[in-house]
């Protein structure tokens, strides 16, 4: 019989190649692009050369927060699809390497695994993304596990949250949900069970604009909207200004951690913040604790490729921790 878990991460899992490039061009023209965002240009039909390639297995959302978990001392398992391939059981075995449970990872005949490719540019990536078409549903457990961490799955995956949403309610489990792009494009009423039973949601500010269709940027109007969706603990970040949670009735700020050296590939520093203050929820720990744990595993994690080898144990966090500056402190601002 399944061990019990403290935390079941849901959502779909890839192979990452990241490609470092250098002979590209970064455009910021203003009048570029859909949204005004910078974009990463080279020449049309030419040879580009590349630096390196690093090739990262068994990672994604969901797949990243249950490394962070079980680092820091939770059981954890993971609900996937992948593809019954090469690629798909030697990320089984690197899964039970972790310590992390695979009895709910299925392989699926006739599939093939999730691929990703990461051009690295600095410490910033550009992600070609496929999911590979898989259909979801919800395994049977023996026993309900204490938190379900629900992120990116893809189009199929409809009815799959729905199902989450019922179990979740009827077993009274906790469900941290940190929407991925398919999640935020499906729209709030299209999931409106899930934000109706979410106990913690993660998104940055930008995103929280986009889920709301919301042209303020004021961050009470953005918790006041999100909560009415029903998340009963809303976490947004906003980059290197730091981080703030609401409960409904008060609103903490957290600032980043210091980096110890410039940041290698910021890929996964939102997975190990979001993880890690669910982590510490699971763990017992009140609020403003989870919060000053969150940012100390995103430090870590850019200071490598991929967004698991610099996830922490426990007890290096709190190292990091009990070295903190004086001023890193969760502040109750509202």
């Amino acid at each position: 019989m399944p061990t019990p878990l403290d935390f079941l991460a849901i959502g779909d899992i890839t192979a990452d190649s990241f490609i470092t490039v250098n002979n590209v061009r970064i455009d910021t023209d203003p009048d570029v692009g859909d949204d005004n965002s910078p974009e990463i240009c080279f020449r049309f039909g030419d040879k580009i050369e590349y630096d390196r390639v690093d090739v990262v297995y068994g990672v994604g959302n969901s797949p990243n927060a249950a490394v962070s978990a079980t680092r820091l001392g939770l059981q954890t398992g993971l609900y996937s699809e992948l593809g019954n391939d090469r690629l798909g059981t030697e990320t089984v075995d690197i899964l039970n390497s972790q310590n992390i449970s695979t009895d709910y990872v299925h392989l699926n005949e006739g599939k093939i695994s999730n691929h990703h490719y990461v051009l690295r540019f600095g410490a910033e990536r550009t992600i070609l993304v496929k999911h590979e078409d898989y259909s979801y549903k919800l395994p049977h457990f023996d026993s309900a596990p204490r938190w379900i961490y629900l992120s990116s799955l893809g189009e199929k995956s409809i009815e799959l949250h729905h199902e989450i949403a019922t179990y979740v309610k009827e077993n009274n489990v906790k469900l941290a949900f940190q929407p991925g792009t398919f999640q935020m494009k499906l729209g709030t009423e299209t999931l409106k069970d899930i934000y109706q039973q979410t106990e913690v949601f993660f998104c940055n500010k930008e995103e929280a604009q986009r889920i709301l269709k919301e042209t303020s940027s004021d961050l009470h109007v953005l918790f006041k909207r999100l909560h009415t969706l029903g998340p009963k603990i809303v976490v947004i970040t906003d980059g290197a200004k730091g981080a703030y949670v609401s409960n409904g009735s008060s609103i903490w700020y957290m600032p980043i951690y210091p980096d110890p050296a410039p940041p290698v590939d910021r890929t996964g520093a939102g997975d190990s913040f979001s993880s890690t203050f669910t982590s510490a929820l699971a763990l017992g720990l009140d609020i403003p604790t989870a919060l000053s744990w969150g940012p100390i595993n995103s430090m870590s994690v850019v200071q490598y490729i991929g967004a698991q080898q610099g996830l922490l144990t426990r007890s290096q966090l709190e190292r990091f921790l009990d070295n903190a500056p004086q001023d890193y402190r969760a502040k109750k601002i509202a």
